[in-house]
Formats: structure tokens, sequence, C-alpha cells
């Protein structure tokens, strides 16, 4: 999820009560529930599809994460009563508590990433599997109404009630839109399959930005793609017929082995396809992923490589 999600969670979980468990409770969960994104530092070493939401978001980065942090808000403290700058006003800090807070917000950056159809690596570096939850978009403007509205009423009431009643809001909401994907991957396979289509190795539910009610639909019948689309309410599909992948071309292995960039995105890639144009002994790979296109050919999320014929 985008980080002022990320934000809102965090400071929500403290103004429904851990806040008063001690003194930086809020700042302790707020950059807690950010820090597992420390790896967008990859960007400045040309990494990205290969190494975001892996590494830093498994349990080797929690262990080190979550004490981490937690003694760095600790000798903040320290370091404000040593300058005299410390507010009067803050709770004494307790490092059993930051610890914990730490750690919630840390392990609620995994929890939230794994509801959208990017994916994340959670059990890196055990193993390097991809888990994909197919119920949120990457930015729902309801999840940030539910838990910005939540953190406004509890700081303006002094109350613990709006937040915690913004996070069960948003479980329920979010136990909502996962149901709401599971029916309609569902009946996407039964109707693919009746259509004469094939049968589906993989379905995938991409919910909008906006209505919780539709989903872009992805469907793989093994070496061919389609889209879809689907309302829940009332229940409607429609499909569109598949289209070829290309990805048992040549050119597409010897890109991977000849571009960092094409096997990145490969590695990253869950509905991979290709188009290849071959000119004068070259042949241009244009890879792109079915998940972030709406029909072939236009994708957000493109690479374009030139394999020489000789490598192929």
């Amino acid at each position: 999820m985008d980080n002022l999600t990320h934000s809102l969670a965090g400071w929500a979980l403290g103004e429904a009560g851990l806040k008063r468990k001690t003194g930086l409770g809020v700042a302790t969960l707020v950059i807690a529930a950010n820090l597992p994104d420390v790896d967008i530092i990859g960007l400045a070493f040309d990494e990205n599809l290969a190494f975001r939401r892996g590494i830093t978001h498994g349990p080797l980065a929690w262990v080190i994460m979550i004490p981490a942090l937690a003694l760095a808000m600790q000798a903040f403290d320290r370091w404000q009563t040593r300058r005299g700058t410390r507010p009067a006003a803050r709770p004494p800090v307790h490092f059993g508590w930051l610890l914990a807070l730490s750690a919630i917000g840390v392990l609620s950056h995994p929890a939230l990433d794994f509801l959208n159809v990017y994916g994340i690596r959670f059990l890196m570096p055990l193993t390097e599997r991809w888990f994909y939850g197919d119920t949120l978009f990457i930015i729902d403007l309801w999840v940030w109404i539910a838990l910005g509205l939540g953190v406004f009423l509890s700081r303006r009431r002094k109350r613990e009630a709006p937040a915690r009643a913004a996070l069960v809001a948003v479980a329920l909401y979010i136990g909502f839109m996962g149901y709401g994907s599971h029916v309609a991957e569902q009946r996407t396979a039964v109707a693919v399959r009746e259509a004469g289509y094939g049968s589906t190795r993989q379905v995938v539910a991409s919910p909008p930005p906006i209505n919780p009610f539709r989903r872009d639909m992805i469907y793989d019948v093994g070496g061919r793609y389609g889209h879809g689309e689907a309302n829940l309410l009332p229940f409607s599909l429609s499909i569109d017929a598949p289209f070829e992948t290309n990805m048992d071309d040549p050119a597409i292995a010897a890109a991977a082995r000849t571009s960092k960039q094409a096997a990145d995105f490969l590695y990253w890639s869950r509905l991979p396809f290709a188009e290849v144009t071959r000119s004068d002994g070259t042949a241009r790979v244009t890879l792109g992923d079915a998940r972030f296109t709406d029909q072939r050919g236009t994708s957000m999320f493109r690479v374009e490589v030139d394999v020489p014929e000789d490598a192929q």
C-alpha cells in the first residue's frame, strides 16, 4: 500500500490506545509502519522490481528493524532530556513497550502490502515466493477516509473510540473486498471454461481505485491471457477472448540472459506477456504484465530489449 495508508494505520493504532503505553508511542508506530519501505534506496542503485517488497519485508529484517527502532526512540528521548528540550507533557518512555509498538507497526506493513495484486515476498530470505491478496487497490480512498476520520475525531474528542471504530471498519471493509475478489475469481473461472477457452491456471481479480463493487479480471489458460470485468452488486461478468502471451519465444530467454532489466522484470512479473518483432538480425522484445494493462501492449510496466540474433 502507499505510505499514507501505512502512516494512518500506525497513527490510528496509537490513537486507539497504544499511545498511552509509552512516551513517543504514536511516533514509534508511524515510523515502524513505514520502515520496511527503506528498500526504496534500491532505486539509487538501479534496483527496483527485483528488490522492492522483498528482504526488508521479511523476518530477517524484522528482527533487526524492531529492536533498532526501539533503541533509536529511547536514545532520542534521552538526547532531548540531556538538551533540556524534552516536552514536559510527554509520558515516560518504557523500552519494553517501544519494542512492542515497533513490532506492531513493522508487522502491519507487510500485512497491508499483501492485500493488493502487486505482491510481496514476506518470507524472504527463507523463500522468494510472491504472495498476492487481490483485495485492495494500492491506494484505497475509503481506507484513507476511515482511518483519517478516526484519527481526527480521536484527537479532537480525546477519546479512543473513534480510532477503534475506524480500525474495525477498515478490517470489515478488507473482509468484504477479499470476499468480493474471491467470488469474482471463482465465477470468472467458470465463465472462461463455459466459453470454451479452456481451464484456468490462474485468475486475478484486480480492484480499481475507487469503486469497491467492481473488479478488473485477468485469467490465464496456459500460454494465453484474457481480460474481463466483474460487477459485484448485482453480479455481472464480461470476458474477452484470450491472447497469446508469446512467452515461449526463444528471444525471451535471450533477453533475460543479456539484460538485467528484463531478468528483473520476469522475476517480478506474475502474468508476463511479450511482443517480439524481428528486423535485420535483431529481435525487439517488449515485456508487459497483464495485471497492469487494459489491453495488450498498453501497460504502465514495460521493458524493451533488443536481442541480437546470435544471442537467441
